[in-house]
């Protein structure tokens, strides 16, 4: 069966309705998936309201729960904030920048061999509106608020979802499991907010 145009997603509401369509389906299509992340040109007036941004570390807020096929999240990066080196638990990731730019910066996988410093294998800014794709085949990645002046917002994909992720060690490829929590899940605020944020996206 040959796939439509992509539908385009004007309004957030529209997006998740859109993205729920696609995930019935038991094989998902990356570069569908993308395109219309791709499409929903951000309103901040639409988003706002899951934002909530902490002095000290960036935080992740849960959006939608995709029918337990995928979670939406949004993540709001302080002024200098970043994630460690991470990997994605087998789960396709997508991250669409919804306001500022962020940095994301791949590594290869360390290995048993591997001595000192993880190997660096590329980094580029992301836009407003842009959309990047990871999985762990991919390797490992970071992603930082280099701004010491703007925060930035970006919306987050995970299929399936996860709540352990592995963080790396750049100097060492030493390796941790980490929980994923959320600060706040359907724009309500989540009863503990005391363990701190070492999970990333």
């Amino acid at each position: 069966m040959e796939r439509t145009e992509v539908t385009k997603a004007e309004s957030l509401e529209d997006l998740i309705k859109i993205l729920h369509k696609i995930f019935e389906s038991d094989t998902i299509n990356v570069e569908e998936v993308q395109s219309v992340m791709e499409s929903y040109q951000t309103k901040p007036q639409e988003w706002m309201k899951y934002a909530k941004f902490d002095q000290y570390r960036y935080t992740r807020h849960l959006v939608d729960e995709g029918n337990g096929k995928f979670n939406l999240m949004i993540l709001c990066w302080g002024e200098g904030h970043g994630s460690s080196i991470h990997d994605h638990t087998d789960s396709h990731c997508f991250m669409k920048l919804l306001q500022g730019q962020l940095k994301e910066t791949l590594f290869d996988w360390p290995s048993a061999k591997t001595k000192g410093d993880m190997v660096q294998k590329s980094q580029r800014v992301l836009q407003e509106n842009q959309v990047a794709y990871i999985n762990d085949s991919l390797g490992l990645h970071r992603v930082e608020n280099g701004s010491h002046t703007e925060c930035a917002a970006s919306l987050h994909l995970y299929s399936p979802p996860f709540q352990f992720c592995q963080t790396f060690d750049q100097r060492t490829g030493h390796k941790n499991t980490v929980k994923m929590t959320f600060c706040s899940k359907f724009g309500e605020k989540t009863p503990f907010e005391t363990t701190i944020s070492q999970e990333n996206n």
